[in-house]
């Protein structure tokens, strides 16, 4: 336990005892080497000046939601904001050191052996994940911090009974980390602060900050960061602010920070030249969430009959709606002179069928060499298995990037709702497959796990939410199935759920320990259709708060 004389103030509460540490915990560096008065104080600096602009702008969120569901608005390119993107004259930054070539970006929480596992691959950089392939338990949490702490000091070293885990070089040499803060909607409940839970994002960033910043431009690759989940380009604008303040406070440049946005909602695709210029200095570029843009689609439009989307194979890049943000994100980035990347390659390689694994690997090149023609900069793998099939469709453009490439878009607003998907439908088999995949990732997730292999598919919270939220508009609209002809009712799908959970509790190698039925009794109202949370994380976070406090 910190000593209370070096508390930070009396506003300020850690409701976990720092003391304790995992029962297998392989660095030197420990909770109490991360959680120092300095840098706790440095967080509670950006909470308290910045988190009523956060509260405000979350707010604001509902209010877009609630003037949708009356009628009252409609999504679309903002008229206030015309003059910033009709201006010829601005761009966004400069590539960092370290990231003018992002051919293939690994991400991945940061728990040890992960972190190992991706600097160690060969890939260009890596997307070090606090949010939704993290379930933000404490020690998910600090530890990660840890991590990350270590591996930048070359001391990220260690072995299990089973393994050891090496880094192949010195940090300098290896990916270039981005680290992904959660986002603006999260809270980190273990730390109060003025008797409000501690913004989450500023929690992972400021800690992450204060202690490798320096060290990271020392080595000439950092800091950087991936911003997820913003809804409006005032969103961008705090954390630009927050950055800032930041490199203010240590001494350093403003414009050191490199951020890369992943527009992942539906009401950021209208205002993506306006994230680029709110962070300009800061800006590093633009990122196709695909999974999480889906389902932000569904979810801001789910009132909308006219907006019923198929089964979730159905839903491709190919569809109208996917189509167009891609183009429009592509021109966007590189008339602004920054980096335009591709989304995410889920498969994980399929042992002992090799025709399985094979076509499967197929999927992963088409999808990588559609990216790189239509003119993004880089993409997305989850397994280091994956990423020599990204370099070598990457590569072949010779160049960094494509920056220099500016296609002709012409992307309207209504291209970017345009849902209307000509092939597929809602079946039986779509209900199940999302009942499914919702169920055992909640599960995995209320254990502490947030990437979980799934149907040979690394999942994470957005593929979740995608089940989610699906089964909210087919029992909200009554769709009628296509292989029945059946009405998708809040008793269909609760029965279906009550099968799946039986099936998947039968199956679950932990036995009575699992909590598929936990998992499904937070999940039955959204799929009846009788309420709609914002977000699963969120829903579920209190379930993984650890409740013993000691003050500081």
């Amino acid at each position: 336990m910190l000593n209370p004389s070096q508390a930070v103030d009396s506003g300020v509460q850690v409701l976990v005892d720092i003391d304790s540490t995992p029962q297998f915990q392989p660095s030197k560096t420990t909770v109490q080497d991360i959680l120092t008065p300095e840098a706790l104080g440095f967080v509670v600096l950006l909470h308290r000046t910045f988190d009523a602009r956060r509260r405000q702008l979350l707010a604001n969120r509902q209010t877009v939601q609630e003037e949708l569901d009356r009628g009252t608005c409609e999504l679309g390119f903002l008229p206030e904001t015309k003059a910033v993107r009709d201006d010829v004259s601005w761009q966004g930054a400069f590539p960092g050191p370290g990231l003018a070539e992002r051919h293939s970006e690994i991400t991945g929480p940061p728990l040890r052996n992960m972190l190992v596992n991706a600097l160690n691959a060969p890939v260009s950089t890596y997307m070090t994940d606090f949010e939704d392939s993290a379930a933000p338990t404490w020690d998910n949490c600090v530890y990660g911090q840890v991590n990350l702490y270590d591996a930048i000091r070359d001391q990220v070293d260690f072995h299990t009974p089973r393994k050891e885990y090496r880094l192949r070089d010195k940090f300098a040499t290896l990916p270039t980390v981005l680290v992904r803060p959660r986002g603006w909607h999260m809270e980190e409940k273990h730390v109060s602060v003025d008797g409000r839970p501690l913004s989450a994002s500023l929690f992972d960033f400021g800690l992450y900050f204060w202690h490798n910043a320096h060290k990271l431009v020392e080595i000439g690759k950092g800091p950087y960061f991936y911003l997820p989940k913003m809804e409006h380009h005032l969103e961008a604008r705090l954390w630009n602010d927050v950055f800032n303040v930041a490199q203010d406070y240590i001494g350093m440049s403003r414009g050191t920070i490199r951020a890369t946005s992943l527009i992942e909602t539906l009401p950021a695709a209208f205002q993506m030249e306006e994230f680029i210029y709110e962070l300009r200095n800061h800006c590093a570029g633009l990122n196709c969430g695909r999974w999480d843009y889906i389902f932000s689609t569904i979810k801001r439009l789910r009132n909308k009959p006219e907006h019923v989307l198929p089964d979730r194979d159905h839903v491709t890049m190919t569809a109208p709606f996917m189509d167009a943000y891609v183009r429009r994100l592509i021109e966007t980035c590189h008339r602004r002179g920054v980096h335009a990347m591709g989304g995410m390659a889920a498969q994980i390689p399929i042992k002992n069928d090799v025709s399985a694994n094979d076509a499967a690997m197929a999927k992963v090149r088409s999808d990588k060499e559609r990216e790189m023609t239509k003119g993004h900069d880089g993409s997305w793998v989850a397994h280091p298995a994956l990423a020599p099939i990204c370099n070598e469709v990457f590569d072949r453009m010779l160049t960094a990037n494509q920056i220099h490439y500016i296609p002709e878009s012409n992307v309207t607003a209504a291209d970017l709702l345009n849902t209307r998907i000509s092939s597929g439908g809602v079946t039986t088999d779509g209900i199940r497959q999302n009942l499914s995949i919702g169920l055992q990732y909640m599960e995995a997730w209320l254990r502490g796990s947030g990437c979980v292999p799934i149907n040979n598919l690394m999942e994470d919270a957005a593929t979740a939410e995608v089940s989610r939220c699906q089964l909210y508009q087919w029992v909200t609209h009554s769709v009628k199935l296509a292989d029945t002809g059946e009405v998708v009712t809040p008793d269909l799908t609760q029965r279906i759920l009550e099968e799946q959970v039986a099936e998947l509790s039968a199956k679950s190698p932990l036995g009575n320990n699992n909590k598929f039925a936990l998992a499904a009794k937070y999940f039955l109202p959204e799929i009846r259709g009788e309420k709609f949370s914002e977000f699963l994380t969120t829903l579920l976070y209190d379930e993984i708060v650890t409740a013993k406090t000691a003050r500081l």
